[in-house]
């Protein structure tokens, strides 16, 4: 089951972790699908770009953890693609301080992990963990001065002169990402210590985007129901997307992900593999299922063509739809609906999880339905509404 999810990514026409938390703030909505056709020795990303020019001990080194996080961990290849980033980015700031900082007769000996230290990582991060930093200057004075105590997270998101600061997420991001990284090299005997077992990171401002009230999503979901009434196969393909979308507050990925021996109707579940390659099985409602029984008659047959692959959920050309689409899609839904915010699949998700809670549902219920390792995560949506904490004091309180 696993095999099919490898070309999540995948455009119309291919047929197509659990990651620190910190790393779910890749997720957001807008990301451009990813490439799985990567190979692990050629790790590119704009944060740290590739490893050539990494000394040949260090380039093997990240070659291995990549591998690591791809096949040993099952992280996502966007997840892989920005540990992978990080630890380059990391590691040619390390190549470039020790340069600075060497006497002249230690020049010929290549820099190895042996060198990676917390304060080199603290340097790097003040820097705002970007691919160059310079040794010298502000970036190793920050680093120096904090090396005995603190973290350097302050100014880790202040950046370079001139450089626009690093969001506390991001900064937050690549301190996971080294740590990873530190903790796998001391483990697997390429480093003598984990140089980042101390290297701490920002508390990242934890914020929940913009969500659909109750009455804009059942009016979203009613104008893409009366659009497949016409039955036009991408009409009610895009119903039935943001019917699953909304009742199961799966992510879109999963939900593009999904084949159709996913779907059991009687028990009306589907079983989703989710981050980390962690099969759950999630509930919808009766609307969503009529809108999967009209997509199987009505539009499936009409957007297969021969080589299709298993898929739920098709595009026009009959291959695995494309999550950018699945995203104009939910645009285009929410810029129905007059005052409703401008949401994408995510904010999708996080409309289902507010709505739940504000109907009663328990967290640890929420948390097992939106597939969150733990629920930390889930209390993000236990904000509720000033009506909700009304009627609840009113009902449980003495002296409402």
């Amino acid at each position: 089951m696993t095999g099919r999810f490898s070309s999540q990514g995948a455009g119309q026409g291919t047929g197509g972790a659990q990651a620190d938390e910190a790393v779910d703030a890749l997720a957001a909505p807008g990301r451009a699908t990813e490439n799985p056709s990567r190979s692990a020795t050629n790790p590119e990303i704009s944060a740290g770009g590739g490893t050539d020019e990494l000394p040949a001990a260090l380039a093997r080194a990240v070659e291995e953890f990549t591998a690591h996080l791809r096949y040993e961990r099952g992280l996502s290849e966007h997840t892989v693609r920005a540990y992978t980033g990080d630890v380059t980015a990391a590691l040619r700031h390390l190549v470039t301080r020790t340069a600075a900082r060497r006497p002249a007769a230690d020049d010929r000996r290549a820099v190895t992990l042996v060198d990676l230290d917390l304060s080199a990582l603290r340097s790097w991060l003040a820097t705002g963990g970007s691919a160059g930093g310079a040794a010298g200057g502000r970036s190793s004075g920050v680093a120096g001065g904090r090396s005995g105590s603190g973290t350097g997270a302050e100014d880790a998101g202040r950046g370079d002169a001139g450089r626009r600061p690093a969001r506390r997420t991001t900064v937050a991001r690549r301190a996971a990402s080294v740590r990873a990284f530190t903790a796998w090299a001391a483990r697997t005997g390429h480093a003598p210590t984990d140089a980042g077992a101390r290297l701490a990171s920002p508390r990242a401002h934890r914020t929940l985007p913009a969500v659909l009230r109750a009455d804009q999503a059942a009016a979203a979901l009613d104008n893409a129901a009366r659009g497949a009434a016409e039955r036009d196969p991408i009409a009610l393909r895009d119903h039935v997307l943001l019917e699953l979308l909304y009742a199961t507050g799966i992510r879109v990925s999963e939900l593009c992900g999904l084949d159709v021996d996913d779907v059991d109707d009687a028990r009306r579940t589907l079983r989703v593999l989710g981050k980390g390659a962690k099969e759950r099985t999630v509930v919808y409602g009766a609307p969503a299922a009529a809108a999967l029984d009209a997509w199987r008659t009505d539009g499936r047959p009409h957007l297969a063509v021969a080589g299709s692959p298993p898929a739920l959920l098709l595009g026009a050309r009959g291959g695995r739809l494309d999550p950018r689409i699945a995203r104009a899609v939910v645009h285009d839904a929410a810029g129905s609906v007059p005052g409703a915010p401008d949401i994408a699949p995510h904010g999708l998700r996080h409309s289902a999880a507010t709505h739940l809670l504000e109907g009663g549902a328990d967290l640890r219920s929420v948390q097992e339905l939106l597939g969150h390792a733990s629920p930390a995560t889930t209390q993000l949506y236990t904000h509720v509404t000033a009506d909700r904490l009304r009627a609840v004091h009113d009902a449980a309180h003495p002296r409402a």
